[in-house]
Parts: C-alpha cells; sequence; structure tokens
C-alpha cells in the first residue's frame, strides 16, 4: 500500500516526515529552567506521546502537583527523593524507573545532581518547545 509519505531509513530506524519531532539530537535542542536548579529538554512528540530529558542540581526541589498525563520515567544518574500527597516519600537511585498516575500528586527533590528521561501520555502542551 502506497501511502505516499517521504521515508528514509536513518541508521535502521524508519523515519517518517511528518510535522512532528521525530527525531532528537539533545546537544542540538533548548533546554528550559523551570524551577532553580531544574531544568527540561523536550526531545520528541507527536499527537499522543512526549519524550523528556530532564536535569536537576543538588537541592533543586519539584513542587508537589499533578497534571492529566501519565509519567513514567527512568533515573540516570543521582539520587532523588520522589514526594507523593498520597503516601510517603522514597529516595530512588541510578537504574530505578517509575511511573505516575493521571492526576496523581507528586514532586521531588535532588539529592544529588540528578539527570533522567520521562514520557508523558497524552502529552503536555507547555512542554512543546518554543518556536
Amino acid at each position: 500500500m502506497d501511502l505516499n509519505i517521504p521515508s528514509y531509513n536513518l541508521s535502521g530506524i524508519w523515519v517518517h516526515n511528518m510535522q512532528k519531532k521525530r527525531i532528537s539530537v539533545k546537544s542540538e535542542e533548548k533546554s528550559v529552567e523551570m524551577f532553580p536548579g531544574f531544568f527540561r529538554t523536550t526531545l520528541t512528540y507527536n499527537d499522543e506521546l512526549m519524550l523528556c530529558h530532564f536535569k536537576l542540581n543538588k537541592g533543586a526541589q519539584i513542587p508537589l502537583h499533578n497534571h492529566d498525563a501519565v509519567q513514567n520515567g527512568y533515573l540516570i544518574s543521582g539520587r532523588v527523593e520522589l514526594l507523593s500527597k498520597e503516601g510517603p516519600s522514597q529516595v530512588i537511585e541510578a537504574g530505578t524507573s517509575y511511573v505516575f498516575d493521571s492526576n496523581e500528586v507528586h514532586g521531588a527533590v535532588a539529592l544529588e545532581d540528578s539527570e533522567y528521561v520521562e514520557t508523558f501520555y497524552p502529552v503536555r502542551p507547555e512542554y512543546y518547545p518554543e518556536g
């Protein structure tokens, strides 16, 4: 079936030329400081799913909040205390993954300089890159 969508192969991954951000090289993306010491880089997204990279400086805090999107993540480096309105906080270390349900109240405190990636479903429109 010919869908008439231009595509090309990049390192074995087929990519269709559409209007969404399909491929990202982190070093080329703009980082946004959301709170003091808390930086977000939106990497890839379509109408349904978004992938972001985050860096937290030691001591940075993400206040308790909630959103419609289900959020899961993977801590690449560092240590973070995950906060929850529903239960006790939990300290996680590099190599730990986690999930927050839709509208679950959560936050975090960086116990060390930390780095992680998260996906959001549906996307967080406020995280679309500017421009």
